[in-house]
């Protein structure tokens, strides 16, 4: 009796392998599967939390997300051992390891919307936006960002985060390889800055995120 029901049971066995050798379908409800990963430190609607130095991220362009995913995984960030937190993000960037992956995060992540990341730091605005004109010739005169500049929109990000990433390019943790034309061209941006330029710069964009939250 047990014969007869071999090639059922076989068969039955078989289903579930084939179920895990499936490739997952790219795309955006992908993305919000693999988001659950992201959303331990980064929170649920990629709000950010600074406790984890997890930056505000929900709402990002995708190809901005995309290609800073990409630069933790050509170690264009997170190669110094210094940058303790780009190595955790290159070690999670490395999970993504699926055709698709990438793109599919990026376009979770942008469908997202936190809102304004709130300011934590303080400084003079007036001074910042001076010095935020040459910032503005590749991010945007409203911090808005350019993608053929590969510049990420600034406005409404979070401020601690901006600040770090200054220093990191400042400090050749950012920017400092060869191959990363776009970060090197941060980093000589980043140098002309001394901290307190550093800190009036973001104060005068947090204005620019609090003038597009109010419209």
């Amino acid at each position: 009796m047990l014969r007869r029901h071999l090639p059922a049971l076989a068969l039955a066995a078989l289903i579930p392998l084939a179920s895990c050798n499936r490739k997952p379908v790219p795309g955006i409800a992908r993305g919000e599967a693999l988001f659950v990963t992201c959303g331990k430190c980064h929170g649920d609607n990629g709000e950010g939390d600074q406790r984890l130095a997890a930056p505000a991220i929900g709402g990002l362009p995708a190809w901005y997300v995309e290609a800073q995913l990409a630069g933790f995984m050509q170690a264009h960030r997170g190669y110094d051992p210094f940058d303790t937190t780009g190595i955790r993000m290159k070690s999670v960037a490395w999970t993504l390891d699926r055709d698709g992956d990438i793109a599919s995060v990026a376009e979770y992540v942008a469908s997202l919307n936190p809102g304004r990341a709130p300011a934590t730091l303080r400084a003079d605005a007036t001074a910042g936006a001076a010095a935020f004109q040459t910032c503005a010739a590749c991010h945007g005169a409203n911090a808005e960002g350019n993608q053929d500049l590969h510049a990420p929109p600034l406005a409404g990000r979070s401020d601690w985060y901006l600040l770090s990433q200054l220093q990191k390019f400042k400090r050749g943790w950012r920017g400092a390889r060869s191959d990363d034309l776009w970060g090197q061209t941060m980093r000589a941006q980043a140098m002309a800055l001394d901290d307190s330029a550093m800190h009036n710069v973001i104060a005068y964009i947090a204005t620019l995120g609090a003038e597009a939250a109010a419209r």
